[in-house]
């Protein structure tokens, strides 16, 4: 090799090796290439965890700033609004909230109760640049006015679009107005909207959280005033696009997140995910679509609701946010809200305990229903005087020849004037109370955190021993209040049988219930245990006065009476008539079939 050969390559050697270390991009150029990147990957469904890095990049290419003119850094900040029931943390980076504080309450733990941080919250609008989508969750803002009750954000990109959020929290107030303002969006909007992402992970706030997935979910309403909500045991994603929708709630077992458009959302995509991470209840998310004008200036007014899902809280805000508090269905949310509620409150108002509160519910509930228990008390004693002659119909036809058995029933009952259905008048009247209460207890805000004797918590299960779980069934506990209501039922349901006569299978199926039940509430609030308790004991008292005053002698004399009063003087009932025509024509059947 000659010298020229050699001073040729070792030249073209000294520009590979120089070029590599000056065209070697900076730790800034990283940095702001790294939130571009952050931000493509969030506007396309990606869930992107804001880094907690105190000093951020400006992406030159996308933003053109007062505060970043003069440096390529800026420093993320976060500003707080706070009043005396929530505090809310809004951060440059993006101009979002990052975190809520619910003041006054706590985690079970007694920490501070935290609805969700910023690791786990994406908020932004998506925007174009060049060819490229990106979302504004993660490029700085600047805080252009900051007082006590309001702080004003802005961004501004290269190409001059200029979006400015004006946040603003009156005093005991759970809404934090959210107004928008957007400049020189031609050319970026999406179908005539502008499109909102929200996606963040509420925190697991109670004790049980198996039971706090259970009533968490994304509610929202329709234009015309339907309030519906997402699956709350399974993970689901519905695209809401034939109207308008007017609000979209985060919600979790006893608080929600909400975002509320007053114009309406003209399109939302909205999703539910549950997490295999125990810190967290659920993931939301949220595509919402504003209305883009083809003017220089697009305004958007909106509002958040942070706080708890308190029946009348809710109602306070308006936009029937309430109605995300689960009543129950039909005509049990009916008896919850226009009836028990009012009782409930009135009985708050007078600031008696929660535990007599449901003690007072229990004892006029049972009050009202007492003429009917006593009628079905005096069925069952008419019945139980009848036994031994339903015996001897049953010996003498035959207990092969059920129909016929049943007939000769039927004929009894109408000569003694006795209604066999009159023992069950009680349970008909009383099964819609007691399946509105089954609703009406586990969504009562009012009774998280309260405690009544041994029960640390009114809306959770109490604790008598706890063990590993058990598989297949999942327990891990035994619940004192539960277990007090089913011995109470087990107690009532022997007495019961005393009363009525029962043999057979149904005297051991009334037993069995109680331990099935047993299995099925023993996770339940010990409020609604409680509820059920109360009212066995309620009921077994009522039946052991009217005993006293129940004579079997003489209604065993009325029968006798009954029975010697001419057919056309004694009333036959519909369901007593339909019954006797149903045995005849089975009787009918029977015989064809033999011929």
């Amino acid at each position: 090799m000659d010298r020229n050969t050699f001073t040729g390559l070792f030249l073209i050697l000294v520009i590979l090796v120089g070029s590599t270390f000056l065209l070697k991009p900076s730790e800034e150029e990283i940095k702001r290439e790294q939130i571009t990147q952050d931000s493509i990957a969030a506007s396309k469904g990606k869930t992107i965890a804001p880094k907690k890095a105190e000093n951020l990049t400006d992406t030159t290419a996308l933003v053109n700033n007062n505060a970043a003119s003069d440096s390529l850094t800026f420093k993320e900040q976060i500003s707080v609004l706070e009043n005396n029931l929530i505090k809310v943390s809004i951060s440059n980076k993006g101009g979002k909230i990052t975190s809520v504080e619910i003041k006054n309450e706590t985690t079970y733990q007694g920490k501070p109760l935290i609805l969700f941080n910023e690791d786990d919250t994406n908020f932004g609008f998506d925007i174009k640049v060049g060819n490229q989508k990106v979302n504004t969750t993660n490029l700085p803002f600047n805080i252009v006015n900051e007082s006590a009750n309001s702080i004003v954000m802005q961004m501004q990109s290269a190409a001059g679009t200029i979006l400015t959020y004006t946040y603003t929290l009156a005093a005991d107030a759970n809404k934090v107005g959210f107004k928008i303002n957007a400049k020189g969006i031609d050319g970026i909007n999406d179908n005539n909207s502008l499109i909102l992402d929200w996606n963040t992970r509420l925190l697991q706030q109670e004790k049980d959280l198996k039971n706090e997935r259970m009533g968490s979910t994304t509610y929202y309403q329709k234009a015309d005033g339907t309030v519906d909500y997402l699956s709350e045991s399974e993970d689901e994603e519905l695209l809401l696009n034939e109207e308008k929708t007017n609000w979209v709630s985060f919600k979790e077992h006893f608080f929600s997140a909400a975002l509320i458009a007053k114009e309406g959302f003209t399109k939302a995509n909205v999703k539910i995910t549950t997490l295999a991470d125990s810190s967290a209840v659920k993931a939301y998310g949220a595509q919402l679509n504003l209305p883009y004008k083809n003017t220089q200036d697009n305004n958007y007014n909106l509002e958040f609701y942070f706080g708890s899902n308190k029946f009348s809280q809710l109602k306070d805000q308006g936009y029937d946010l309430e109605q995300q508090v689960k009543m129950g269905w039909g005509p049990l949310m009916w008896i919850n809200r226009f009836l028990v509620l009012p009782i409930f409150n009135f009985f708050e108002s007078l600031n008696l305990g929660y535990g007599l509160i449901i003690l007072l519910l229990t004892v006029i509930l049972k009050t009202v229903l007492l003429p009917f228990t006593y009628k079905s008390y005096l069925s069952m004693a008419k019945m139980r005087v009848l036994k031994p002659e339903m015996d001897e119909i049953k010996k003498k036809v035959g207990e092969d020849n059920q129909a016929l058995v049943q007939q000769e029933y039927l004929k009894l009952y109408k000569q003694a004037g006795v209604n066999p259905l009159g023992g069950c008048l009680p349970m008909v009247f009383q099964m819609p109370f007691i399946l509105a209460f089954f609703y009406f207890f586990p969504n009562l805000f009012e009774l998280r955190h309260e405690s009544f004797f041994w029960m640390h918590d009114l809306s959770t299960y109490d604790e008598l021993i706890t063990f590993p779980t058990i598989p297949l069934l999942g327990w891990n506990h035994i619940s004192l209040m539960c277990l007090l209501m089913t011995i109470s039922t087990l107690v009532y349901t022997y007495f019961n049988n005393q009363v009525s006569g029962a043999t057979g299978q149904m005297k051991y199926i009334g037993y069995i219930t109680p331990i099935i039940f047993f299995g099925v509430l023993n996770s339940y609030p010990a409020g609604l245990n409680y509820y059920y308790f109360c009212a066995n004991v309620l009921t077994f008292s009522q039946q052991y006065f009217i005993r006293k005053f129940v004579d079997d002698d003489k209604i065993h004399a009325q029968i006798q009476e009954n029975k010697k009063k001419p057919e056309s003087a004694k009333k036959k009932g519909g369901f007593q008539k339909k019954m006797e025509d149903m045995m005849r024509q089975q009787q009918q059947i029977k015989q064809q079939n033999k011929k």
